[in-house]
């Protein structure tokens, strides 16, 4: 086998006879199968005894040409049975993006002598390689001798099949800006199926408000996650060839993930993984316009890479060999690893800092004796728009989740329809909520959400046109009651009504009576929630 190394193919041919006998020479002496991997230069550069999908070549030693490009090597594989090439083979040659797939099929029972080497019976042999088509991802040739393949023409196969790839790949990809992202979803047993439903739809919108393009969704249903790679070995397979079918070059699951099964994951997906808080974290680095906004999210994002760092032992060394530097030394991990936390204990003083001074703002405001609302709600609920609507504050809206980050504080004026006395007030739009909000923003983004637990009341805004508008409620609800301090009286505002079918109001009226009912873009409803919230500071007032 060490000899095969040694073999030089010609370049435009895919395998030679001679090389096909002295493999499958091998194979029947062993009893075993093997591959043997080549380069278009005609060089044998992996020998494996295997089946194609126990000897292929790990996709991150792989050359990454994308989606419009093969891999630019072939494999030449023995079976010792008269067979096409299996479901395993053909999905590690997609996987690996092969040039070609020769399967040499054997007979089997014994070798014989010839000239002094040894030459196995060779029955005959398959040809297959990848075709661009989207719903066929291989073809498999009829039996044919080792002449017939020798005789076939690589560079012509090769060619051919990357033009017709090129093409295909220039049709999809329109917007080639974009991540093209497959999001894979894990249902555990804990999980009903209606709430993965609805956070496998809210991770696809995550991805787009981040910038991505969904391309395709896979689905897994386990017990529990697999503690090195989540899901199971035969869905890692799918998603690898589903990668490479699509031209994803990003991969997005639906629960957080340990740096370690990251890695493993990618090491055998080959494209980059993120697990739900890296796309949250992106989609706030992009949001944040205040200093104070891109210093907590900066801090969120340097609290989440910490434990993510991974080295390469002596290879990221900052000392050489030679005398006086031998050892290890310190690692740029290390290095990288103490800059972080240097970094993290500045920015956390900062935090404070500003925790300090919106601390000064706010007994500024309380001195001066004015009642705060604080309007806090599920992301994309409406909440800035409701307070442009309610104040003229001309906060930035837009129909994405967490369009705006940074606490905006206007003063609204309130008339009593009946004693006609005004009553001012401060009402704070905060930042949107979300179901499992990553722990790294609840901590980052404290001093933001110290505006919800030091208002005298909140404003609850509900989206009644989303589908999960009742398991919003509850993520929001579970947020609040994990605050430090307990915050003041709460009012409902449904918001979207022009949106709903009359059932579905019916049902928000019936569980909750004292909610009011609003439409923050057509202003509907908007006389009703002054006068509520004027209740509201009033009882906060009075019963605070």
């Amino acid at each position: 086998m060490q000899r095969l190394y040694h073999q030089r193919l010609p370049g435009d041919r895919i395998t030679t006879s001679e090389f096909a006998q002295r493999i499958a020479a091998i194979s029947t002496e062993i009893n075993q199968p093997v591959c043997a991997y080549i380069n278009r230069r005609g060089q044998v550069i992996r020998v494996g005894v295997g089946t194609p999908r126990q000897t292929q070549i790990p996709p991150i030693e792989l050359p990454r040409y994308g989606a419009e490009r093969l891999s630019g090597i072939r494999c030449v594989a023995t079976q010792l049975k008269y067979d096409p090439p299996g479901e395993s083979a053909l999905t590690a040659m997609a996987m690996q993006r092969l040039d070609a797939l020769v399967a040499i099929t054997m007979t089997g029972g014994g070798f014989e002598r010839r000239g002094g080497g040894a030459t196995g019976y060779v029955k005959g042999a398959y040809l297959a390689h990848l075709v661009p088509h989207p719903e066929v991802n291989w073809t498999v040739s009829p039996p044919m001798s080792l002449d017939a393949i020798a005789d076939q023409d690589l560079l012509d196969l090769v060619e051919g099949l990357e033009s017709e790839f090129r093409r295909e790949y220039t049709a999809q990809q329109v917007d080639r800006d974009h991540d093209q992202v497959l999001v894979v979803g894990l249902q555990t047993e804990n999980m009903s199926t209606l709430i993965f439903q609805d956070g496998l739809a809210e991770l696809g919108r995550l991805v787009e408000t981040a910038g991505g393009d969904v391309l395709q969704t896979i689905k897994q249903k386990r017990p529990r996650p697999h503690p090195q790679t989540v899901i199971g070995e035969g869905k890692i397979q799918e998603i690898a060839l589903a990668a490479q079918t699509i031209g994803a070059n990003l991969v997005v699951f639906n629960r957080d993930l340990s740096p370690a099964q990251v890695r493993n994951l990618e090491n055998q997906i080959g494209v980059r993984v993120v697990d739900r808080t890296e796309v949250i974290l992106d989609i706030f680095a992009q949001r944040a316009r205040s200093g104070a906004g891109k210093l907590q999210v900066e801090l969120a994002q340097l609290e989440y890479m910490l434990p993510r760092l991974t080295g390469r032992g002596q290879a990221m060394s900052r000392l050489g060999g030679g005398i006086g530097t031998r050892g290890p030394g310190e690692t740029k991990l290390e290095t990288e690893r103490r800059a972080i936390q240097r970094r993290i204990a500045r920015l956390q003083q900062e935090v404070t800092q500003l925790q300090a001074h919106r601390s000064r703002m706010r007994q500024r405001r309380q001195h001066e004796e004015v009642p705060s609302i604080a309007v806090v709600g599920y992301t994309n609920a409406g909440k800035s728009t409701l307070l442009n609507a309610l104040t003229n504050a001309e906060v930035y809206t837009a129909d994405q989740l967490f369009a705006t980050l940074d606490p905006t504080t206007r003063r609204l004026t309130v008339t009593d329809s009946i004693t006609h006395e005004s009553i001012a007030m401060l009402l704070t739009d905060t930042v949107g909520f979300i179901h499992e909000l990553p722990p790294s923003l609840v901590d980052a983004f404290r001093a933001t959400l110290e505006e919800v637990t030091e208002a005298d009341a909140l404003l609850h805004v509900v989206d009644l046109s989303h589908p999960a508008w009742q398991s919003q409620i509850r993520s929001v609800m579970k947020i609040l009651s994990e605050m430090p301090i307990s915050p003041g009286p709460v009012l409902v505002a449904f918001n979207k009504i022009d949106q709903v079918d009359g059932d579905t109001l019916s049902l928000a009226q019936e569980e909750f009576p004292q909610a009011t009912f609003i439409s923050a873009s057509d202003r509907l409803g908007l006389e009703t929630l002054r006068q509520r919230l004027m209740q509201l500071v009033r009882y906060a007032v009075t019963s605070g």
